[in-house]
């Protein structure tokens, strides 16, 4: 098409905007009392209908023109508090825009100017997505050009076919278990997903895979991402050498992971070609980044994590729909958490305090944003995308894993699914998408509210030390806080709270850990019975623990358990009933590969674990918990297309983070290789990677996964 066309396309377009703005300010002023475009003597129909022009028009100029740079300066502001100024800023604007109508013919309270605005910001978007939706040939030619661009900068011949490109998308905290029932049918009802149960068994393949015995983020991600999750012995622990404690979801302790992984591999990580990280803890050697925690600490230029908020919510109308869907979030949480009482369910956990918000941020504001950069990259073209969305874990920890508040979210990310497959049809090259999970969820009543004493109470009794009378509590190690501590800008907590001879407990779910920071080393079994000759026992003894590592001078790495019972690992010699037994098959290889770890602390405490129930005992406060041994936790899944080799052979296992991070090496280089052929019609719509007719149309915009 000349040259000449195109712009005139693009102003036909934006006097199409302009009047759909105009009619739905003339709406308003109709409807809101507190809203006018006349002045005190009144005035004419075309008097009022150029007003509502001018206003329209200013609105729009000062949307396009200011702002983007309002949102660029407020990223040194708490993501949270642009969050909830979105509306009072966007009215803003509009007050601005009626004050630039001569005569002062425009006006409205400033209350009304937020309604105005959002419902003006809303409708403009909508138009604008119709226009574009229709306009399939310019579409096409953005496409095409997006294509060309990155023949040019991979050094690619112009016109050949590009090898598939992957989309690893990581579905937080969603256990195999839990996979599976959602895609089967439910009576007369359909899925819970029914995106994912259309691919299940026909263009996907489901699989599990088995964690490490530290079954959380901080460990699975980095292990998937970069290679290697070695030293990693829990969500947190204590390092005795640097005196810290180490927390995975924390921006500093997440670079300081990520250098070591990359030290110990050589390699930059899974996407260092071509790649680009989405709201996950670690880069995965990607350039292009948004909401990546282990650079979030990170100041200046080389720091674009951030960048993807302005990404995001330089378009106001983004802004608005996201701001309104945070406020619905926090009032959903607050109405749950409240019915949750009223029923008295059991087991529950207190859900007040910064946790709606929080909740919010996991759910809408992260969701919304990675999903709206996945889905810039794929028609970008980009080779290599890996994104986590947080939303069930997060609920879960509160919820449950099966709760109902966790079946509405798995319905939105399904539908977030949806939305990224059928963007695939539009890119300028075929995609894959492989979906996985980084750990389960166990549900069980925490160890406080089992119990009536903390694990840090267990311990002090146990070394013959004062207890507090009331159970204290311990903070949740739940992914999505420190990504929302970092989208508040607040400071990292420093410090671990202990004197220097009290012992330092830690918790990662139902994993707990033992140190004493006054003792230089790991402290072995014999020394521990010397200093305190109560202590192992009164852990082992209790009911609620499952079983102990700790390291013996005589016999290496020893669980024990109830009733005298031990295994000693590097030997297998077993005394008594093995207090590994009801944890299942590898969980002597899991406890083993940990104790090898030099910065494992001096005693690992896993709590019991019900094979009937599946339940387990947090030591935080989470009613559904991950982190260490027993039941779904250390149970993700894998949904692959089946245009790629299988995982595993025949019969296999596929057990650890390492080797899963091996196999989707390996099915990058497979996108290297001889492809399946671009098909045509219905077929080329599934979502293993195959691009749609040249028909087709863009995608929905994001708000469309709600």
């Amino acid at each position: 098409m000349p040259r000449w066309k195109t712009v005139g396309a693009a102003l036909l377009r934006v006097i199409a905007v302009w009047a759909v703005s105009t009619l739905t300010m003339l709406a308003l002023a109709a409807i809101l009392p507190d809203f006018r475009l006349q002045s005190a003597d009144g005035d004419s129909a075309t008097r009022v209908a150029i007003t509502a022009a001018s206003g329209a028009g200013a609105f729009g100029l000062l949307s396009a023109l200011v702002w983007p740079l309002l949102v660029r300066a407020l990223l040194l502001v708490p993501a949270f508090v642009l969050g909830l100024l979105v509306f009072v800023l966007n009215g803003s604007l509009l007050l601005i825009a009626l004050s630039l109508i001569p005569d002062g013919r425009g006006a409205a309270e400033p209350e009304t100017a937020v309604v105005v605005a959002a419902v003006m910001s809303a409708a403009s978007s909508a138009t604008s997505t119709f226009l574009a939706v229709r306009d399939d040939g310019a579409y096409r030619r953005r496409l095409a050009r997006l294509a060309d661009r990155r023949r040019r900068r991979l050094g690619g011949p112009g016109g050949g076919p590009q090898p598939p490109g992957t989309v690893f998308l990581q579905i937080d905290g969603v256990g195999h278990d839990v996979l599976r029932d959602a895609v089967c049918d439910r009576g007369n009802r359909p899925p819970l997903m029914p995106t994912l149960a259309s691919w299940v068994d026909t263009t996907h393949t489901l699989t599990p895979w088995r964690t490490d015995w530290s079954s959380q983020t901080g460990a699975s991600q980095l292990g998937i991402l970069h290679g290697s999750n070695e030293d990693v012995p829990a969500f947190r622990w204590y390092e005795k050498q640097t005196r810290q404690v180490m927390v995975s979801n924390r921006p500093t302790s997440a670079a300081e992971l990520q250098r070591r992984a990359a030290a110990r591999t050589g390699d930059g990580g899974l996407l260092t070609v071509d790649g680009a990280s989405r709201g996950n803890l670690f880069t995965g050697g990607a350039e292009e980044l948004a909401l990546v925690l282990s650079v979030a600490a990170r100041r200046g230029r080389h720091n674009r994590s951030r960048s993807g908020y302005f990404a995001y919510f330089r378009d106001p109308a983004n802004a608005t729909r996201t701001a309104g869907s945070f406020l619905a979030e926090v009032f959903r949480e607050l109405g749950q958490a409240a019915r949750a009482r009223l029923r008295r369910s059991a087991p529950r956990v207190g859900r007040g305090g910064l946790y709606p918000l929080i909740r919010a941020f996991a759910t809408v504001v992260e969701r919304d944003v990675v999903v709206a950069a996945v889905m810039g990259d794929i028609l970008s073209g980009r080779t290599a995308i890996y994104a986590d969305l947080v939303a069930y874990d997060e609920v879960a920890h509160h919820s449950g894993p099966r709760s109902r508040d966790t079946h509405q979210v798995l319905r939105r990310l399904d539908r977030c699914v949806a939305l990224i497959a059928k963007v695939v049809e539009h890119a300028p090259r075929d995609y894959r998408i492989v979906l996985l999970s980084d750990h389960g969820q166990s549900p069980g009543a925490t160890f406080a509210d089992a119990y009536g004493l903390t694990l840090e109470d267990l311990v002090r009794a146990g070394c013959g030390l004062t207890v507090p009378r009331q159970a204290g509590r311990t903070p949740t190690g739940a992914e999505a806080r420190e990504a929302a501590r970092a989208a508040l800008r607040r400071p990292e907590p420093d410090g671990d709270g202990h004197g220097p001879s009290d012992p330092v407990v830690l918790a990662s779910g139902n994993l707990g850990l033992v140190s004493f920071p006054d003792v230089p080393g790991r402290m072995s079994r014999e020394e521990i019975d010397r200093r305190h000759p109560a202590l192992l026992r009164t852990l082992a003894d209790h009911p609620g623990v499952g079983f102990l590592l700790v390291r013996s001078e005589r016999h290496g790495a020893v669980v024990l358990g109830a009733d005298g019972a031990e295994h000693h690992l590097d030997t297998g010699r077993v005394v008594g009933r093995s207090p590994l037994a009801a944890f299942g098959d590898g969980a002597a290889a899991a406890v083993r590969r940990t104790a090898r770890f030099p910065n494992a602390p001096d005693i690992m405490v896993n709590s019991a674990y019900d094979p009937a129930t599946g339940e387990v005992h947090a030591f935080e406060g989470q009613i559904g918990s991950h982190g260490g041994l027993g039941g779904a936790q250390s149970h993700p899944f894998l949904l692959w297309p089946i245009e790629l080799s299988p995982p595993t052979r025949p019969g296999e296992e596929l057990v650890g983070a390492e080797r899963v991070h091996t196999v989707l090496r390996r099915w990058l280089r497979e996108a290297d290789g001889p492809q399946i052929p671009r098909q045509t019609g219905e077929e080329s719509r599934r979502p293993g990677g195959v691009t749609a007719a040249s028909s087709a149309a863009p995608p929905p915009m994001p708000d469309k996964t709600r």
